[in-house]
């Protein structure tokens, strides 16, 4: 099995994103995939990714089929 790495504050880049455009691109979900599987995850972070989940499964934030938003 293969270990994952995150960049440090990618979490936190990703919820800020997030939060920011009110939808997850599809490397946003690889990002949260990743993050997920991360066991040395804060328990911070792991409870702003759960947050954010959440905010998914009751429609407050979109899905989007675009690879990234560009600003």
């Amino acid at each position: 099995m293969f270990q994952v790495n995150l960049l440090p504050g990618a979490i936190n880049e990703l919820i800020a994103t997030v939060t920011d455009t009110r939808r997850v691109t599809k490397a946003d979900r690889y990002g949260m995939m990743a993050a997920i599987l991360d066991e040395s995850i804060s328990e911070e972070e792991r409870g702003s990714l759960d947050r954010l989940i959440r905010s998914l499964v009751k429609g407050r934030i979109q899905v989007s089929d675009e690879l990234s938003i560009v600003s």
